[in-house]
């Protein structure tokens, strides 16, 4: 597999190997991460550090309760080496784990309904001017994490949120909402990532250790990169990846998703690097 690729291309696979091994050695159960660090492997025939990767993936799906995806994941490998004791005596862990929880549940106790609690008017009225968008941005997810915890007061929330207007032409890249809260004397942007990267779980990238992929870059529409401040920065098998700072933003996933019949894996990136990237690619 190795003999096919062009220097650029092993020089590629390696700086991702590079890049995907430090994430997975701080997030070892992030299964997104290791499947493109697999793939990566394999494409370099290196096998046994498939296999190995493979073992990593099974067993995290294990933790995750995804019995069935573990098992094929630890079929795939003993097609190739079927005496794998590793596998098999993990194989048998997963059967037995499997016959535990065959027995049926006892039924719980419905719980009693909750009436639910009516805010003051002037409260829900904030509240409603505060989340509402024309597009699903992400900015309810935001409003919670930081205006319901009192990081953000309401008023600057509103101030500082980007509201797209499509019909206004884009031109240039619109700053982050925690960039932006940052300059404004908010939150430092590693306590807005760190709060971010936690409710979303995908896994961190330092964008500006990677080499991106130009062409893969300016391949998707400037005015949907530019406007929600993403970059589509490699390829990788069947899938690109993407770098933002909003993973909550379904309107950004739906425009990216129209431009590619490719499967997007999405990463969470420093603001600062996303708008340096996004500038070099759309000059």
């Amino acid at each position: 597999m190795a003999t096919t690729l062009t220097p650029n291309e092993q020089a590629q696979l390696i700086q991702t190997i590079e890049m995907f091994e430090v994430i997975t050695q701080s997030q070892q159960n992030d299964i997104q991460s290791l499947e493109i660090l697999k793939k990566a492997y394999f494409k370099l025939a290196r096998q046994r550090d498939v296999v190995n990767t493979a073992k990593r993936i099974a067993q995290a799906y294990v933790l995750q309760g995804q019995l069935s995806s573990a098992i094929l994941e630890y079929e795939s490998i003993l097609q190739r080496f079927p005496d794998d004791p590793d596998v098999r005596a993990a194989l048998s862990e997963i059967e037995d784990k499997a016959k535990s929880f065959s027995a049926p549940p006892a039924a719980a106790e419905p719980e009693p309904i909750e009436k639910p609690k009516v805010a003051p008017a002037n409260e829900a009225a904030a509240e409603d001017q505060a989340v509402t968008a024309e597009v699903d941005d992400g900015k309810q997810t935001f409003y919670r994490l930081f205006v319901k915890t009192k990081l953000v007061s309401a008023a600057d929330f509103n101030l500082y949120w980007f509201r797209p207007d499509a019909s206004e032409a884009v031109t240039g890249v619109v700053e982050p909402f925690v960039q932006v809260l940052a300059d404004k004397g908010g939150p430092p942007v590693e306590q807005s990532m760190k709060i971010i990267c936690e409710k979303s779980r995908l896994a961190y990238l330092p964008l500006e250790r990677y080499d991106l992929d130009i062409e893969t870059a300016r391949s998707f529409p400037r005015d949907v990169c530019q406007r929600w401040c993403l970059v589509p920065f490699d390829r990788l098998s069947k899938s690109v990846l993407v770098a933002t700072a909003n993973p909550f933003n379904k309107q950004a996933t739906r425009e990216l998703a129209a431009a590619t019949q490719q499967r997007l894996l999405w990463y969470l990136c420093p603001p600062a690097d996303l708008i340096k990237a996004v500038r070099k690619v759309f000059r």
